[in-house]
């Protein structure tokens, strides 16, 4: 294993929704591809479940993050609206900042992990 302890933010709204890195990639992937279902894919999700999660995402704040076209001539697609784009620019700074505030302590984790313990359920090889 190589490499440096991998950090994930959560965040539990008081509302019950949760806010993480697969929705914070999700929207990032719409942002770059223009299409729920493009940035589905490129996560490896299927249509379906890619939709369902944007329709999460657009019903978890006062205000849609993600916008939808329909087809037609100008062709269909999806994009960030700009409380999305800010939404995005936000979980994007606090996993920035959180992964400042604790380096010294993934550092530590990082030198005092045993190299040769192996999980249940993972391969010595496995990356994730």
């Amino acid at each position: 294993m190589t490499g440096s302890p991998r950090l994930s933010l959560r965040i539990d709204l008081s509302n019950g929704a949760r806010l993480g890195p697969g929705k914070a990639q999700l929207l990032s992937l719409i942002e770059e591809h223009g299409s729920i279902r493009a940035a589905g894919a490129a996560m490896g999700m299927s249509y379906r479940r890619a939709w369902l999660l944007a329709d999460e995402i657009n019903r978890m704040f006062r205000e849609p993050s993600i916008f939808t076209r329909h087809g037609g001539k100008s062709g269909g697609g999806a994009g960030l609206t700009a409380f999305g784009e800010t939404l995005l620019k936000a979980c994007r700074r606090m996993d920035a900042e959180s992964r400042k505030a604790l380096s010294v302590d993934l550092d530590w984790l990082q030198s005092m992990q045993a190299v040769d313990f192996v999980a249940e359920g993972r391969k010595a090889d496995d990356e994730g």
